[in-house]
């Protein structure tokens, strides 16, 4: 009897066992009885029954396909390998389950496909600089695609699209040759720039130096113009006799004369002065003889 006992408690331990299942919080669990789908099963604890149940967990969490490298040949019959990356989350596990048999298989196969035919519409040099847009456009197919299997495609990656070697070599020595052409342009350009300061430089200095010549002529001849001024106003006041004059005259041929030439060239009107002066000794000359004989005469 008590073999009995423990051996239906055993049974019950099989049996609780084979019918409490645990589903984890990124988990759904599909529950079918006897082949058929029952229900959907959220995470926590569930209970089956057993031989009679069983329940299929699903993994909810986004996924990640690696897309295998390809050949693809570009619109300019250029061979190029390329690969990608797909990130989809499951939103229907039911579908999921029942409707594909190998999601991973199908989506790569999928995406392998439809780059083909993307890359194969761009040239080369669209094709390396329109990854954005490949990637929208891929992303938008495989998830029009994989609606009915219960996913949600969220982004495509392209990993790299590599033109074959010699294109490559071509690609760098034609990128070197440009940043060349920038680099000699740009050289120009400053040469050029640098020429047009120094020129301006020059030709500010040389005005301001203009400028400055100017103003002390302008300031030299005010100077002597206000002294001539003066000089005559104050020849005018004194009111100067001829013979003053001739006198001054005279003084200034001295000084002419005390240089190291040999010569004197006078000035035509050195013999009008000259002559007055001749006229103004002779008055006196007379002058003198006439005190003189009247001295005589007192005598």
């Amino acid at each position: 009897m008590i073999a009995l006992y423990i051996i239906l408690v055993i049974v019950v331990f099989v049996m609780a066992g084979k019918g409490i299942k645990i589903i984890r919080p990124y988990e759904k669990g599909l529950i079918e009885r006897m082949g058929k789908y029952q229900r959907t099963a959220d995470s926590g604890l569930t209970v089956i029954i057993p031989f009679l149940e069983r329940i299929i967990k699903v993994d909810m969490r986004e996924q990640v396909v690696d897309v295998p490298p390809q050949g693809v040949i570009t619109k300019d019959n250029v061979v190029v390998e390329v690969d990608a990356v797909v990130y989809y989350e499951i939103t229907d596990p039911v579908k999921l389950t029942y409707n594909i048999a190998n999601y991973i298989m199908a989506v790569t196969k999928l995406a392998q496909t439809n780059l083909r035919n993307l890359i194969g519409d761009l040239s080369l040099d669209q094709s390396l600089t329109s990854r954005e847009l490949i990637n929208s456009k891929l992303r938008q197919i495989l998830d029009d695609a994989t609606d009915k299997w219960g996913a949600k495609v969220g982004r495509v990656e392209l990993q790299r699209i590599d033109p074959p070697a010699d294109v490559t070599e071509a690609m760098h020595r034609q990128m070197k040759a440009e940043r060349e052409r920038r680099a000699v342009i740009l050289e120009a350009e400053g040469q050029k720039k640098s020429a047009i300061l120094k020129a301006e430089g020059k030709a500010e200095a040389i005005k301001k130096v203009a400028d400055a010549d100017k103003y002390q002529r302008l300031t030299v001849a005010k100077g002597e113009a206000e002294a001539i001024q003066t000089v005559y106003g104050a020849i005018h006041e004194g009111r100067p006799t001829n013979d003053l004059i001739a006198i001054k005259y005279l003084e200034a041929l001295q000084k002419m004369a005390d240089g190291q030439a040999t010569k004197i060239f006078l000035p035509y009107e050195a013999s009008g002065i000259l002559a007055s002066i001749a006229g103004i000794g002779e008055i006196l000359k007379e002058k003198l003889s006439s005190e003189e004989k009247e001295v005589k005469k007192e005598e």
